[in-house]
């Protein structure tokens, strides 16, 4: 019975909002490259398809102003690209660009990195790489789509509840099914004039900008939010029928089912299963799963909300069959989803998701354990007579005076107590089943909120492309290390060296000398070498050349991954030197 709560785990974690971001693969120019001549494009892949919007570039020149460029495009036409033409003629000097586009499950992300020209500045200009996300916003955001998932999985599953188990009186579930259809309404009118405002990063007050709303109708999430709203009001008509002449007939339930697959579509493809690999199979699941949640879920309520009244056992039995068929598919799509996020098995404990799935996992140990109490209770409460049987078939238990009766004669024996009547069962049963199901609930609030974390953390899969390809904005923690050094009353100062890609094999380096005030400074000496403690491999100098303002070497060879020892030796004078050392990891 409680497993309705783990579909809130498996469900919301899987097909719905546990959804998470794309990831950037790969930037050309990249991240801290120093570049001979200026580039003509700025180019950036993801790992899923992405939304643009117009201010999905910003490049700002060493001064922090920005720089002419063309619209926003695509390269070769791949739905995973982001490109820029960089029209005006760039200067020397370190450029800043920041982006923001919108990934397939409907986020923004944005973040920022440099390249330069010629040699980086000697003091690169501060610069705001723009709004990341509104908090206020973004609360109001996620606020309507958790009560959007909320009411539609109540208002298809009370109404499965209604077609498929058949209460005796439905009455009470009347009131739920309209505050549910009017929530997700409101809900969803809500997630469309917040589309805007959350996208760019900007405060609420901007729901009220008329054309950025015709911008998000023009968007796929927007297109989506208009679908639902046109699908409620089918939706609607069919309720007001169902209600005033209470019809059930096929061609009404079949009407039902198409809009409930509808209603469902509208958020798979709008989300994460829409992009990736396999989404055909991707979508069918997301579907199937958002379904068994709903009927799972809203089954639930409507069970708690007609147990207050009079249930007949056949409608309790029925659930308990709809039950078992959702938490069939609930484990089919939800091991194919976990799959698919996940992508290898050392990403369950190797990667933020995967640690999260675990913990959410354990949760669902504990729920299990508190829905196999809610199983018992449904049992008895399907056949009430059954604890009756289970007291007339146990032994008599005669009664004696302590000491014996008086007069020293053969004891009494006193007629044993009656078996409670059915009703009495029946009462003491959804007592019972009322009060496991709110443990349920209590545990399933914790799972919710680990489902929350993860919801906003980049899938296994998608983290592993990203690392294999040192993507900008989140390079391999070997691509670029900075190391602070001091020389007694010499001073002070710090070395960036950039490890381009940070791989084994062919590197490139470039390494600045950075003083006190942070300004660019000239040493006479900078030497730089590389050892794997491990394997007794090193050291191997990277053969550093200044070129006038920073230092670099266009081949470094290094032939192994694993964990290597920088060793950096900065000469300030004649007499005075000092060698630092990092430890940096190469990936393979």
């Amino acid at each position: 019975m409680g497993t309705v709560f783990t579909l809130l785990v498996l469900g919301v974690g899987g097909a719905g909002p546990a959804s998470a971001h794309a990831a950037l693969r790969s930037a050309d120019p990249g991240d801290g490259s120093v570049l001979r001549s200026a580039p003509r494009h700025v180019t950036l892949t993801f790992t899923e398809s992405v939304g643009l919007r117009d201010d999905s570039f910003r490049v700002l020149d060493p001064g922090g102003h920005r720089v002419r460029t063309g619209e926003a495009g695509r390269a070769g036409g791949r739905s995973d690209t982001a490109r820029v033409t960089l029209s005006g003629e760039l200067g020397e000097g370190t450029y800043t660009v920041a982006w923001r586009v919108v990934s397939a499950d409907s986020h923004p992300v944005s973040g920022a990195f440099t390249f330069s020209v010629g040699k980086p500045s000697a003091a690169p200009a501060a610069v705001d790489p723009g709004p990341t996300e509104d908090p206020a916003t973004a609360a109001l955001h996620h606020i309507a789509r958790y009560l959007a998932y909320l009411s539609a999985a109540l208002l298809i599953g009370a109404t499965a509840f209604v077609a498929l188990c058949r209460p005796p009186d439905p009455a009470p579930l009347r009131r739920p099914l309209v505050a549910s259809w009017w929530t997700l309404l409101a809900s969803t009118v809500a997630l469309l004039l917040l589309r805007a405002p959350y996208e760019a990063g900007t405060g609420p007050s901007a729901v009220l900008d008329v054309p950025a709303l015709g911008d998000t109708a023009s968007t796929r999430p927007g297109a989506l939010l208009l679908a639902r709203l046109a699908l409620l009001a089918p939706v609607a008509f069919l309720l007001t029928r169902a209600a005033r002449r209470r019809i059930r007939t096929p061609v009404s339930a079949a009407a039902g089912a198409a809009l409930a697959v509808g209603l469902a579509l509208t958020w798979a493809a709008a989300e994460h299963a829409s992009a990736g690999i396999q989404v055909p199979v991707a979508m069918t699941s997301s579907v199937l799963h958002l379904l068994a949640t709903a009927v799972w879920l809203g089954g639930l309520v409507a069970l708690l909300l007609t147990l207050r009244g009079t249930t007949d056992a056949a409608t309790v039995a029925r659930f308990s069959r709809v039950a078992f068929v959702s938490v069939a598919v609930l484990v089919v799509t939800g091991a194919y989803q976990s799959w698919r996020g996940l992508g290898s098995w050392q990403a369950l404990t190797g990667t933020a998701y995967g640690r999260l799935l675990l913990a959410k996992l354990a949760a669902v140990a504990v729920l299990l354990a508190a829905a196999a109490v809610s199983r018992r209770w449904t049992a008895a409460l399907a056949d009430p007579r059954a604890a009756v049987r289970e007291r007339e078939r146990a032994p008599d238990r005669v009664p004696e005076r302590v000491g014996g009766p008086p007069g020293g004669g053969e004891p009494t024996p006193e007629p044993p107590e009656p078996a409670p009547p059915a009703g009495t069962a029946v009462d003491a049963h959804r007592r019972g089943l009322r009060r496991s199901v709110l443990a349920e609930a209590t545990v399933a609030a914790v799972v919710l909120g680990v489902t929350t974390v993860l919801t906003s953390t980049v899938p296994g899969r998608a983290a592993a492309e990203a690392a294999r390809s040192a993507p900008a904005g989140g390079v391999l923690p070997a691509s670029v290390t900075t190391i602070p050094f001091e020389i007694g009353d010499s001073g002070s100062g710090t070395v960036q060296i950039t490890l381009d890609p940070g791989r084994t094999g062919d590197n490139a380096v470039q390494a600045v000398v950075f003083g006190p005030d942070g300004s660019l400074a000239a040493v006479p000496e900078l030497r730089l070498s590389f050892t794997l403690p491990d394997r007794d491999v090193g050291p191997i100098d990277a053969e550093l050349v200044d070129r006038g303002g920073y230092w670099s070497a266009n081949s470094l060879t290094l032939p192994l991954p694993g964990t290597w020892t920088m060793r950096t030796t900065v000469r300030v004078s004649e007499i005075d030197q000092v060698s630092e050392s990092r430890r940096i990891r190469v990936e393979r």
